[in-house]
């Protein structure tokens, strides 16, 4: 399961990195990697993007 996620190339950021980075297990990282190939789309990229951008400069979860 946790071998999916290596199916598609890894990228800058992504769903986990803007959905709490080091507040997020390993687990739920890795579905949220899942949850990303399932709906991969231009629009979530577009998404991920925007909020990797607030995470840049609000960065409440980074140590």
């Amino acid at each position: 399961r946790d071998h999916r996620r290596l199916s598609i190339t890894p990228g800058c950021t992504g769903l986990w990195q803007v959905s709490g980075r080091n507040d997020v297990s390993f687990a739920e990282m890795v579905n949220l990697d899942l949850e990303y190939i399932q709906k991969v789309s231009f629009l979530l990229d577009m998404q991920i993007l925007l909020r990797t951008v607030r995470v840049i400069f609000v960065p409440n979860s980074a140590y």
